[in-house]
């Protein structure tokens, strides 16, 4: 049974930094591509970035440079680094398998705010 939990939300003040992080469990992450999106209040589901099963990251314009997915494949988790955190980086943040409508978590909320 596929299950993705994510963790290391919170409230944290602009040019903050926090790690989110996606247990995976019932497949191997490394065999699979996996994404982060995250939805704002009141939009759409956005993507953030994604992980080949190769280890090659890509990047949406609006965090490039900014955050950092990796993989530990040992642990089965997936990792988003995020820095320079701005208000627009408010949001539920979801991990998802193969691609941005796949399998996701409960989510974990991010609240950039002074």
């Amino acid at each position: 049974q596929v299950q993705l939990v994510e963790s290391g939300g919170g409230l944290v003040q602009p040019g903050g930094s926090l790690r989110l992080s996606c247990e995976a469990s019932g497949f191997t992450a490394s065999g699979h591509w996996m994404l982060w999106v995250r939805q704002a209040p009141g939009k759409g589901l956005e993507w953030v970035s994604s992980i080949s099963s190769g280890g090659n990251t890509y990047y949406s314009e609006s965090v490039n440079g900014r955050f950092t997915m990796h993989r530990d494949n040992a642990k089965n988790t997936l990792y988003l680094q995020m820095s320079s955190l701005e208000s627009e980086d408010t949001a539920v943040y979801y991990c998802a398998k193969d691609y941005t409508g796949g399998a996701r978590g409960q989510g974990t909320q991010v609240t950039v705010s002074s």
